[in-house]
C-alpha cells in the first residue's frame, strides 16, 4: 500500500475515533451542569420570545445558558394528551429542574410525574383551587411558581366589554373543555355577567375545526361581543382567532397583548413579561439550594390593558374616551 493511502487510511481512522467521542464529551459536559426541563403545552415558536426573559431571570441568579446550565425542551403544540409522557421523557433524562410553561395542563403533568423533582410552574389561575399547591404563600410539596391571574380577571373583562359597547346583553364565552379549569372559568364568568346583568353564552373548541365552527355559530347566535377564554391552545392559534374575529365582525376582547397587537380589538391581562422573569428567577434559586415548598406563589403586580384603535374602526365601534385614556397601549 502506498504510503500516502496509509496516511489518509490513519488519518480517517483517527477522525473517526474523534466524532465517536464527541457525543460522549458532549453528555459528559452536560452531565456536569445542572439540566433544566421544560414542559410546555404550547409550540418552540411561540415560547423563543418567552424563553428569553426566562433565560434573563436566570442570569440574574448567576445561570447562563450553555455555562453553568442546559435546558431540555419538551412541547406538546397544543395536544394537552401528549403533556404526560413528555414530562415522563423529562424524567427518565434525570433533569435537575422541571420548568412548564403554557397553562395548568403542563403543571399537572409534570406534579404527577415526580414527587421529588422540583417543578417552577407558569399557570394562569389559582393553584391552590385546582389542588397544585396546598397555599399560595407556603406551596408545600416539590411545585411552586408563578401565577399570571388571567382567569380571576374575567368579571373584569366583562366591565371593559360592557364600557365598550354599553349595550351589549349577550356574551359569548369561547371555553377549551380540555383545559384543567375550564369549568371553573366557565362557572366564573357567569356569576360576573349575572352581577353585570349580562347573559352569557358559551362555545367550545379544542381543534382547528372547532375554532372555524364556533365563529360560524356565532354569526347564527347574534352575539354582542365574544370572551376568548384564558387558554395555551388558543394562544397557540392566536392569528386564527383575530382573522376570524373580523371577519365575523365580532367585538372580541382577549386575555393576551399578542392577540392585539395581531389585529385584535381589546386585551386585558397581567405583563407576561414579569412573570416569565420571576419564573427564571425562581429556577435559579432552586438551583442554589432553595426548595419550592418555602417558595411563595407570586402573583402579577402590573396589568395592563391595549387596544387596537384601526380594528375598532373597521368594525364600526366608537371607543369611549375614557377607555382611550386608560389603555396602556393604543394601536394605530
Amino acid at each position: 500500500m502506498e504510503l500516502g493511502q496509509l496516511r489518509r487510511r490513519g488519518f480517517i481512522t483517527l477522525l473517526g475515533g474523534a466524532v465517536a467521542t464527541w457525543p460522549l464529551a458532549a453528555r459528559t459536559q452536560q452531565r456536569t451542569m445542572p439540566v433544566v426541563g421544560v414542559l410546555s403545552s404550547r409550540s418552540p415558536l411561540i415560547d423563543i420570545p418567552l424563553m428569553a426573559v426566562i433565560r434573563e431571570g436566570l442570569s440574574g441568579t448567576g445561570f447562563v445558558e450553555g455555562q453553568s446550565v442546559v435546558f431540555d425542551y419538551r412541547h406538546a403544540d397544543g395536544q394537552y394528551e401528549r403533556l404526560p409522557a413528555l414530562a415522563a421523557e423529562l424524567m427518565h433524562s434525570r433533569v435537575t429542574v422541571i420548568l412548564t410553561i403554557g397553562g395548568e395542563a403542563a403543571a399537572l403533568a409534570a406534579k404527577a410525574a415526580t414527587a421529588t423533582v422540583p417543578i417552577v410552574s407558569l399557570i394562569g389561575t389559582d393553584g391552590v383551587q385546582i389542588g397544585l399547591v396546598a397555599s399560595v404563600a407556603h406551596p408545600g410539596g416539590n411545585l411552586t411558581g408563578v401565577s399570571t391571574s388571567y382567569v380571576e380577571l374575567e368579571p373584569k373583562r366583562l366591565e371593559l366589554i360592557r364600557e365598550l359597547l354599553p349595550s351589549s346583553n349577550t356574551i359569548t364565552l369561547l371555553m377549551n373543555p380540555n383545559e384543567p379549569f375550564a369549568e371553573i372559568q366557565a362557572s366564573d364568568v357567569h356569576a360576573a355577567a349575572r352581577a353585570t346583568g349580562q347573559n352569557v353564552t358559551v362555545l367550545k373548541a379544542s381543534t382547528i375545526l372547532d375554532i372555524d365552527a364556533a365563529f360560524a355559530n356565532l354569526a347564527e347566535m347574534r352575539a354582542d361581543a365574544l370572551l376568548i377564554a384564558t387558554n395555551a391552545f388558543f394562544f397557540l392559534r392566536a392569528a386564527q382567532l383575530v382573522v376570524l374575529a373580523v371577519r365575523y365582525r365580532i367585538p372580541t376582547l382577549y386575555f393576551r397583548r399578542e392577540f392585539v397587537t395581531g389585529g385584535g380589538l381589546i386585551s386585558y391581562g397581567s405583563n407576561p413579561n414579569e412573570s416569565y422573569n420571576v419564573a427564571g428567577t425562581y429556577v435559579g434559586r432552586i438551583l442554589k439550594g432553595e426548595k419550592p415548598a418555602n417558595l411563595p406563589i407570586q402573583l402579577p403586580t402590573k396589568f395592563e390593558l391595549v387596544i387596537n384603535s384601526s380594528t375598532a374602526r373597521a368594525l364600526g365601534i366608537d371607543v369611549p374616551p375614557t377607555l382611550l385614556a386608560r389603555a396602556d397601549e393604543v394601536i394605530e
